[in-house]
């Protein structure tokens, strides 16, 4: 099921399965697991605590038979995170990280994030002197960016941020490899560890002085007795890091490359920006960044004549969901004015992405700020290079060309600010 072509375009593959059944047992998931392939189904599930979400362990015992004892502080670190536990643990973990992804102090982030944008589009155009200016948008702009609003959620120095894409990457190929090799989990583990003493570095001046930023609150939650330990302190923080990182550069990049493959939705987004928060939804809808997750049956159940055990891993394929023709009209056709329901790229249920509402902005702004000052956008050449990752849907490269002669420059900020 998982090779080059489907890493390039997993949507065929996705349209055979649904057209054979909404659930099929596959060997490739850590030694065998359930693919669920329509919207309804994933959506079920997602919200359905029989399927639980603490999956970590399992994932890297499956890296071979050293992975159990070699692999032992991975887990730990792991199983910690808001991604790998269910509740209570999970609604308190959630609670106490509330704060900081409320829609009032995500707003107050804006201006920020726009300094942001406008340093590196100042970066892009900067050097601009014939008429047509190439760049690469993943290395430029998409994958610098997230990793530069996240440091500034939390607290800590955005030039850093080479490290923490290199950090992100190794658990991003760990995380998006159905069965990972023993060499793949031991990046991984090595890359979580080092972000894990990164922010253990951090914690005795920032408890003497906690700010208002997430780790600010996540001090504050630690002190009042015990709300939170200081090991999931720091594993919270590694996957706000990580998660933050990953998702948000997906949509840019993912989302660009769709809007310019289908230049008749660039120009009515161009010509009517009111519509980029519908085209957001329909731009993760349509080629979603994460492609699947995954849950372990906590009891033996039934499913579409099948019977299921405790235990089981259960794949829902949120890139076959989010393409299902029963829930969504013509599912292959980018249509920014679409309205027939969520797409599923965010998760759903008790599980939804705690930073969807800052994706949403932060894509929003960056969007919006390459449509006013990048005039003549256009890709150059006719294939993409995809990143090896079944998970993650990432490019590699973006190849763009621009106009220079109709530049607009940025209204504020020097290029060595970022």
């Amino acid at each position: 099921m998982i090779n080059n072509d489907f890493l390039c375009n997993p949507y065929p593959v996705y349209h055979a399965l649904r057209q054979t059944g909404s659930l099929h047992w596959n060997e490739e998931f850590c030694g065998g697991a359930w693919l669920l392939t329509k919207y309804a189904d994933v959506a079920s599930v997602l919200r359905d605590s029989r399927f639980s979400v603490r999956r970590a362990g399992g994932w890297a015992n499956s890296s071979g038979p050293d992975a159990m004892a070699e692999l032992r502080e991975f887990k730990r670190i792991f199983s910690r995170s808001l991604l790998f536990v269910d509740a209570p643990q999970h609604t308190r973990l959630r609670h106490v990280m509330n704060g900081g992804f409320k829609p009032a102090a995500l707003q107050s982030l804006a201006p920020q994030i726009q300094v942001l944008v406008d340093c590196l589009l100042d970066r892009v155009t900067a050097e601009s002197t014939g008429t047509d200016v190439n760049f690469d948008f993943m290395s430029e702009f998409a994958r610098p960016l997230p990793a530069l609003v996240i440091a500034m959620m939390l607290g800590i120095d955005g030039a850093d941020r080479i490290e923490f894409i290199a950090w992100s990457n190794d658990i991003a190929e760990f995380i998006g490899s159905p069965t990972p090799t023993i060499e793949i989990a031991r990046r991984a583990q090595t890359s979580l560890i080092a972000m894990n003493e990164y922010f253990r570095g951090l914690l005795p001046q920032r408890r003497l002085h906690p700010g208002d930023d997430l780790i600010g609150q996540l001090i504050r939650a630690e002190a009042s007795g015990g709300i939170i330990t200081t090991k999931e302190l720091l594993a919270q923080c590694c996957t706000l890091l990580f998660a933050g990182h990953e998702t948000t550069r997906n949509l840019l990049g993912n989302g660009l490359l769709a809007l310019l493959q289908y230049p008749h939705q660039w120009q009515k987004l161009k010509q009517n920006p009111t519509l980029l928060p519908s085209a957001l939804r329909e731009l993760l809808r349509f080629d979603s960044p994460v492609q699947y997750t995954g849950r372990r049956l906590m009891i033996d159940i039934e499913m579409h004549g099948q019977r299921m055990k405790k235990g089981d891993l259960v794949i829902p394929l949120i890139g076959s969901a989010n393409r299902d023709p029963a829930k969504f009209s013509a599912p292959d056709v980018l249509d920014i004015s679409r309205n027939q329901g969520a797409h599923l790229s965010f998760g759903y249920g008790p599980h939804v992405c705690i930073g969807a509402t800052l994706t949403y902005m932060e894509a929003e702004i960056a969007l919006s700020s390459v449509m006013r000052r990048l005039s003549g956008l256009k890709l150059v050449g006719n294939t993409q290079s995809w990143g090896h990752n079944a998970v993650y849907r990432s490019l590699n490269e973006l190849p763009l060309t621009f106009t220079s002669h109709a530049l607009i420059a940025s209204p504020l900020h020097e290029v060595g600010h970022v």
